[in-house]
């Protein structure tokens, strides 16, 4: 129940302006976004690589309600890489981007958000970094293929993340496997209609999904900070035939650190995802709503001012 009411107040403007409106303690912002400059992201990411990790950077946004917010968007992917290559940090990384900060729910939209994304991929391409395609929720992920799709024909090393939780999933992970794709669980608030509900039951679709993707002939990208799901992508790694960089962990900055470090120390591929940008807001409601402790964590700070 109270992960439903903080999905809900993700995209809720009246409770946006409460939250944002509130003194946050940089140590609840810092735990989960890089900062809300270029500068922050570059600083956060040469940290990581120095660590032996690697990075997807998120420009934090979505939602874009106009033309010129969807291009200054697209904007600071082009700064972002440009910033990357300057730092000689484009090696490890690569950018994540939502279609919905991109201009998709414009109108005229999905072509905006198309030309806008393939803008992005280009700049990507020609430092030979490469991107992922965020999915939001079960009403977008249509589209979403689709823009992906075109991508392809021109960047075919475009990612897309699928989400377990939906039950249309395991057939669009069948038609995605000889591909790049992130498998998540999915932080979004949807009804029985297209999503499982129970954790059991999104577990049961992840672990289906995750051996539709080891098996294939693309690139598995693992986003769980779940034990035993980590566990069961290491074992079906194994058995088939997989070496360290034919697939990789994806976790989120500032959930278990210590494990991602752990996973890169044993040399395989774990990549940090991390957000960052003045717009983070939805993003953060959603990290307070996956885990209980991350909510205690918020609550605590203010305690202990």
């Amino acid at each position: 129940m109270l992960s439903s009411v903080l999905l809900a107040s993700a995209r809720s403007e009246r409770i946006r302006r409460l939250v944002t409106g509130m003194p946050l303690t940089r140590s609840v912002v810092d735990r989960f976004v890089a900062g809300e400059g270029l500068g922050n992201a570059i600083e956060v990411t040469r940290g990581l690589t120095r660590a032996g990790l690697s990075v997807t950077l998120d420009h934090l946004g979505e939602d874009t309600t106009d033309r010129a917010q969807a291009d200054r968007t697209r904007d600071a992917y082009l700064e972002l890489f440009e910033a990357l290559a300057e730092n000689g940090l484009t090696k490890d990384a690569e950018v994540s981007v939502k279609l919905s900060a991109l201009g998709r729910a414009l109108p005229g939209g999905q072509a905006i958000a198309l030309d806008n994304a393939r803008a992005i991929c280009a700049a990507a391409d020609r430092l030979a970094m490469t991107v992922t395609v965020d999915m939001e929720d079960h009403t977008t992920v249509d589209p979403t293929l689709d823009v992906v799709r075109d991508l392809r024909a021109d960047f075919p090393w475009v990612g897309v993340a699928i989400q377990s939780m939906l039950r249309r999933s395991e057939g669009d992970l069948r038609d995605l496997a000889g591909s790049r794709v992130r498998l998540v669980k999915g932080a979004y608030a949807e009804p029985a209609s297209v999503a499982y509900q129970s954790k059991a039951e999104v577990d049961r679709a992840y672990v289906r999904g995750l051996r539709l993707l080891m098996e294939g002939t693309g690139h598995p990208m693992v986003g769980s900070h779940d034990p035993r799901i980590v566990a069961i992508a290491l074992d079906l790694a194994r058995l088939n035939g997989r070496e360290p960089g034919s697939y990789e962990f994806q976790m989120l900055y500032g959930i278990r650190a210590a494990e991602q470090r752990r996973l890169a120390e044993a040399g395989e591929r774990m990549r940090v995802y991390v957000p960052y940008g003045d717009d983070w807001y939805g993003y953060f409601m959603r990290r307070l709503a996956e885990r209980p402790a991350n909510l205690a964590f918020f609550l605590r700070s203010f305690v202990s001012r």
